[in-house]
């Protein structure tokens, strides 16, 4: 059974290419909506339940194509490369939408910071909030490693519960 296995890479590669075209989709329908710089959880939320359902579904795709087997250390592969190759092209739309769609991004961005910030603690002064918000402008580079690391790790948990679900070996008699 050993030379007829599934390639994990295909696996991760076609499901990464869908999980990054849906989060690509649920970010343009929020700039049509004009829910671009809105900070709830929620959209936290829906971005990791569409990752996990992609993963979840890479993994058992995987294990339907290899006859029903699936291991725990291929689990992880399958799951944590989808979760890398959404992750890489997040990180590129992320910057072609920051740099090129939407040039005034960290401008708006900062504005609804502002508002956010002077709601929460109205005893800040005026520079006060300006110097976060310099801050936060200072490092808005880490966005892009950010959204790796963060796809990476939310990938590995995943992959890890879903393997531990879908585990089957072949019985050795």
């Amino acid at each position: 059974m050993e030379e007829n296995q599934p390639k994990t890479g295909k696996f991760a590669w076609i499901y990464g290419l869908l999980t990054a075209g849906v989060g690509i989709i649920f970010t343009l329908m929020l700039m049509s909506m004009d829910m671009l710089y809105d900070q709830s959880i929620g959209k936290t939320i829906v971005g990791i339940v569409i990752l996990a359902g992609f993963i979840f579904l890479a993994i058992f795709n995987y294990r339907k194509a290899n006859g029903g087997l699936l291991n725990l250390k291929t689990a992880l592969k399958v799951g944590v490369g989808t979760a890398l190759v959404a992750g890489i092209i997040s990180v590129i739309f992320t910057y072609l939408l920051i740099n090129f769609m939407v040039p005034d991004f960290w401008e708006k961005s900062a504005e609804v910071t502002r508002a956010t910030i002077q709601e929460q603690n109205p005893k800040l002064t005026s520079d006060q909030v300006e110097n976060a918000i310099e801050m936060q402008q200072k490092f808005a580079w880490i966005t892009y490693p950010a959204i790796l690391i963060f796809n990476v790790f939310i990938g590995f948990i995943i992959s890890l519960l879903g393997g531990l679900a879908l585990k089957k070996t072949e019985n050795v008699n």
